[in-house]
């Protein structure tokens, strides 16, 4: 597989972009001043917002999976069975990201719904919500899977990419989710936080594209 330099930083930049613009789906539902109650922040959020937060979800994946292009590169080195696991499961994680984004879109629409016709907010928006869970859970396993190969391949020196891309794999920043919950409050909590899954893969596709930007 061969592939210039041009097109290697391209896919990786398309893919950070992808994590911007699924970032910028997030606050459209979740932004509102300092409020951090992110369900009342979606139940008043706007027809337009919420339609272009759905919007994101589509643009968004497509951008991941043209990035995911740079990582099936940096896995040539390693067996074909280790690369396609990668790119088989990573590519089934970042498509999850648009359907599940898509489940926000329902969340936030029965929240606005709840407000508009002075309905049990929590009860309007658990069906949606079931949905969103049930879909999460299918990806854990896949994201496990994933995890293992992946650290493992990169350790073993067996890709292209340096062993530090390894403190950028989202595995280790969605381990320290937690300890960044307790740092942040008001406006920077909803930004940080809000949009925190898509932010792990803007840092992800950075550092990437940093550690082959010379490659190949």
């Amino acid at each position: 597989m061969n592939i210039t330099k041009f097109w290697l930083r391209t896919l990786g930049i398309l893919g950070l972009l992808g994590g911007l613009t699924l970032f910028a789906g997030d606050m459209l539902f979740y932004y509102n001043g300092s409020n951090t109650d992110l369900l009342h922040n979606m139940s008043i959020s706007t027809d337009a917002k919420i339609i272009g937060s759905g919007v994101t979800a589509l643009v968004g994946s497509w951008l991941y999976l043209l990035g995911l292009g740079q990582v099936y590169y940096a896995f040539k080195s390693a067996s074909a069975l280790a690369r396609n696991i990668v790119f088989i499961s990573f590519g089934a994680i970042l498509m999850s990201y648009g359907v599940i984004h898509g489940t926000f879109v329902a969340i936030a629409t029965s929240a606005k719904l709840a407000v508009q016709h002075n309905l049990d907010l929590e009860a309007t928006v658990e069906l949606a919500s079931k949905a969103n869970d049930a879909l999460r859970i299918l990806i854990y396993p896949i994201f496990a899977l994933l995890s293992v190969v992946f650290i493992y391949q990169v350790w073993k020196k067996n890709t292209l990419y340096p062993r530090w891309i390894l403190m950028f794999f989202p595995l280790v920043l969605f381990i320290l989710q937690g300890l960044f919950d307790m740092l942040f409050t008001g406006k920077a909590w909803v930004i940080f936080m809000g949009g925190y899954l898509n932010l792990m893969l803007f840092v992800f596709f950075t550092a990437s594209t940093i550690a082959l930007w010379r490659k190949p």
